[in-house]
């Protein structure tokens, strides 16, 4: 199995809109998202992707097809990191996980972008709690912060790549 994560064109945003439809409905099982009236969840941020700088959107792909999604963010939202990124959202198709394809994706991001990483997890999504935590322990050999933001609902890893 050969995993890549490429970085997706302005060409190829409809392919990354249609997979986050599929991303959003898998994300029913914690949010309390309903689909529009023309039956679409939406994203509002997809267009600032291309339109706004520290905005990275990539295509994780097993053996050339697609698997799934990364958006990447040069922003922190829950911790004071300077020059930190985050993972805005992150998706892999069901047939392709528990096969190690996101693990070995978001290494490949996290190296991508040295430095300080905050990658956040509703406190309900306890399957992707428990990918992160293992992922990031992985990734950090343990040298990584979780902290609970309770006014939003989260649970925060944070790390630096640089010291590892």
């Amino acid at each position: 199995m050969t995993i890549t994560v490429e970085a997706i064109s302005l060409d190829q945003k409809s392919v990354l809109a249609q997979m986050l439809e599929l991303y959003s409905y898998d994300f029913t099982e914690f949010s309390n998202d309903d689909l529009d009236e023309d039956g679409y969840y939406g994203y509002s941020y997809i267009d600032a992707y291309w339109s706004e700088e520290g905005r990275y959107p990539y295509f994780i792909r097993v053996d050339g097809k697609l698997a799934g999604f990364i958006l990447v963010r040069s922003f922190c939202e829950y911790s004071n990191l300077s020059d930190a990124h985050n993972i805005a959202e992150f998706f892999i198709m069901r047939k392709y996980r528990h096969a190690g394809v996101g693990k070995t994706a978001a290494k490949y991001i996290f190296d991508c972008f040295p430095g300080a990483w905050e990658v956040s997890q509703w406190k309900n999504n306890l399957p992707a709690q428990k990918f992160w935590d293992n992922t990031i322990k992985e990734y950090t050999h343990g040298q990584y912060v979780k902290f609970i933001s309770n006014q939003a609902n989260v649970v925060v890893l944070t790390f630096d790549s640089r010291s590892l």
